[in-house]
């Protein structure tokens, strides 16, 4: 026969270890108190193929749960994440070919004062080639293939004119000074 220290109920099953009540350790009634509880026989662990709900517990009914304490409600988690926002559309770089256009169209109208054009036609030159070369290289980077020809065109329009004007004067005057 078994006691429970505690609740002082005596058990008359041999197999139960532990108080049903209260779930103390069950002591001999003739073993004096002193003697400390019998140790707890620990089972081998559970195979991992048995899932954690399905493993045996020492929870006897009617014995005391404390309360779960108060927390919000985590939200739901879900596998699903909304998709990337399209790739927008990159236009290609045409700066150079543009600069070549201005610079081109200033030569041909404004470039005639002063002879200003004698140093914006061969940047725009330079600046149409330059663009061309790396339109042609790498098309998907660079555009404006109609911007840089019209600049190559003014430039180089420029240049032919101014030498042509150049070339007249200069034979105007040897033609004056040898007669």
């Amino acid at each position: 026969m078994k006691r429970c220290p505690t609740c002082n109920q005596e058990f008359t099953d041999e197999w139960l270890t532990f108080c049903t009540q209260d779930g103390t350790s069950l002591v001999e009634v003739g073993v004096e108190a002193t003697e400390p509880p019998p140790t707890l026989w620990r089972a081998p662990p559970m195979p991992p193929s048995v899932s954690p709900t399905e493993q045996p517990t020492l929870d006897m009914p009617g014995r005391y749960q404390p309360p779960a304490p108060l927390s919000s409600p985590k939200p739901l988690q879900s596998g699903w994440t909304p998709p990337p926002p399209p790739a927008y559309p990159v236009a290609p770089q045409q700066s150079l070919a543009i600069a070549s256009l201005v610079l081109g169209i200033v030569s041909i109208t404004i470039g005639w004062c002063c002879s200003f054009g004698i140093l914006t036609a061969p940047i725009a030159l330079v600046l149409g080639i330059i663009s061309l070369v790396q339109i042609k290289n790498e098309p998907a980077k660079y555009g404006g293939k109609g911007l840089a020809i019209g600049g190559v065109i003014m430039g180089g329009l420029y240049i032919l004119v101014f030498a042509a004007i150049i070339l007249l004067y200069g034979i105007g005057i040897l033609m004056g000074g040898l007669s």
